[in-house]
């Protein structure tokens, strides 16, 4: 059965890219009915952010990347937790083992060492560690370690020959064993690294599939090296295409919108962003864009990941978050918009109108504010705005159209959106206008604005009796003065 990982790091929110990783674990996994496994990475304890954890949680569990065992799910190959695991000792046991073997051993050199050797000129082209302490005795090794002298272990990599890896992206790839260092697998402070635990852990955990970011596959050599030492089943390697920004640049913390958190905050919704992150990178046989993630478990074939960089288009995530909200239930679009529309209706019995005036018309939600705003006060205008061709309208038919239409207002029974746009056709065809050389001095009294999101009717509705006269009667006036 096929069973995948997802492997974050406690050290913040959680990047795009490792969004993508979780993802595509996840898809593998739920495409072939296989499992899919969270496991958190924490060996670097400098790097552990308080509260990053339930970031983790959180963010998996509002993208809809439910994992069948892991820290809080227990499927039988604990602890998931690499911290943990390294109290148990599974690492240093691992390492010992290669030690055994020739495969890796104890280095004593300290850091002035290591780092005279960078200074002299002395490490090789590619920066390998020159490998002094392979050359200590047994004896000599016994003697460090019982004088307690602080040590790291090392892989020890071939020094002729080539080692060689499949990825199912990247296909055959080839390294020359020299261009490889002798990686350390344990620290001084006894963790792993992060290379070592990861090989270690995939192994006894059963994961079959690898999907991790390019950026690793200059690792992937010594971590096959590392599983040709013990024996062990290489796993599938999937290697995901770099994510750059619109320069072309490597996605980065800079941008604003790098990470899951970020783009929440930013009013976009869950699953618009995981549906937009899919497509970094993976496209589907359809070459259709908006996929449910059902649909994508259904139709996600990890061999259609591509090689080029995956461009991270702002304005398409904008576009794709629109669609959903056009698409989504008007109660649940009701309860997302409702906090950005308080600050302008006071009224909550106006909610859902103004909920439906918004709803086709924005990108994400902090739109409403810009669609809205002038709900709570007209903004100083041009009288300019009331001159419309298409209309054929202009200031001095607006002022008077407003003086006509200000006792009709005044009078009408119901001030629901249906009932006054039956009553303001009424009026227009009495008085010989067309509908537009009523509506538009209307809207535009009410607004101050050449575009809002609903019609002359809808704002009277919104805005309300008492509160649409006194605009109207100010239009007015404003109107007027300009006239001299």
């Amino acid at each position: 059965m096929i069973k995948t990982r997802f492997a974050p790091s406690p050290t913040g929110r959680m990047h795009v890219g490792n969004l993508r990783t979780a993802l595509y674990s996840y898809l593998i996994a739920r495409h072939e009915n296989g499992s899919f496994m969270l496991r958190i990475e924490d060996t670097d304890q400098e790097r552990f952010v308080e509260g990053a954890l339930d970031i983790i949680y959180d963010t998996l569990r509002e993208a809809g990347l439910h994992h069948d065992e892991g820290p809080d799910i227990d499927g039988g190959v604990g602890p998931y937790v690499q911290s943990e695991r390294c109290r148990m000792g599974i690492y240093r046991k691992y390492a010992e083992e290669l030690i055994k073997k020739g495969a890796a051993y104890y280095c004593f050199c300290t850091k002035e060492r290591l780092e005279s050797l960078k200074q002299e000129g002395s490490e090789e082209e590619y920066g390998r560690y020159d490998k002094h302490c392979l050359s200590l005795t047994p004896e000599e090794v016994e003697e460090k370690l019982k004088s307690g002298i602080p040590y790291v272990i090392r892989l020890n990599v071939p020094e002729e020959g080539t080692t060689s890896f499949h990825d199912e992206i990247y296909g055959d790839i080839t390294v020359d064993n020299s261009e490889l260092d002798d990686m350390i697998l344990i620290k001084s402070d006894g963790f792993p690294t992060y290379n070592f635990a990861n090989v270690v852990d995939d192994h006894l955990m059963g994961i079959t599939h690898v999907v991790r970011g390019n950026e690793y596959l200059s690792s992937s050599p010594k971590y096959n090296i590392l599983y040709h030492a013990f024996g062990w089943e290489v796993p599938v390697y999937v290697h995901c295409p770099l994510i750059t920004d619109e320069n072309h640049k490597k996605l980065s913390k800079r941008s604003g919108h790098s990470s899951f958190g970020d783009l929440i905050d930013q009013g976009f919704l869950p699953e618009a962003v995981v549906n937009f992150v899919a497509l970094l990178g993976w496209s589907p046989a359809d070459n259709s864009e908006i996929k449910s993630l059902a649909e994508l478990e259904a139709e996600f074939d990890y061999r259609r990941i591509g090689k080029s960089p995956a461009v991270f288009d702002v304005n398409k995530l904008r576009w794709m978050n629109g669609e959903y909200i056009k698409a989504m239930d008007d109660a649940r679009f009701e309860e997302l918009a409702a906090p950005y529309i308080h600050e302008y209706v006071a009224d909550e019995s106006r909610i859902p109108a103004v909920c439906a005036m918004v709803k086709s018309r924005i990108e994400v939600l902090p739109d409403i504010a810009g669609q809205i705003d002038f709900l709570k006060a007209v903004p100083d205008y041009e009288v300019s705005l009331y001159k419309h061709k298409k209309m054929k309208t202009d200031e001095a038919l607006s002022r008077e159209v407003l003086k006509k239409v200000i006792p009709v207002l005044e009078a009408a029974e119901d001030f629901s959106n249906d009932a006054l746009y039956q009553t303001l056709l009424a009026f227009a065809a009495e008085a010989g206008l067309k509908n537009g050389q009523v509506m538009w001095p209307i809207r535009t009294a009410l607004s101050g604005k050449a575009m809002t999101p609903g019609g002359a009717t809808q704002l009277l509705e919104v805005i309300g009796r008492e509160e649409s006269l006194r605009r109207l009667h100010a239009a007015v006036a404003k109107l007027s003065a300009e006239a001299g």
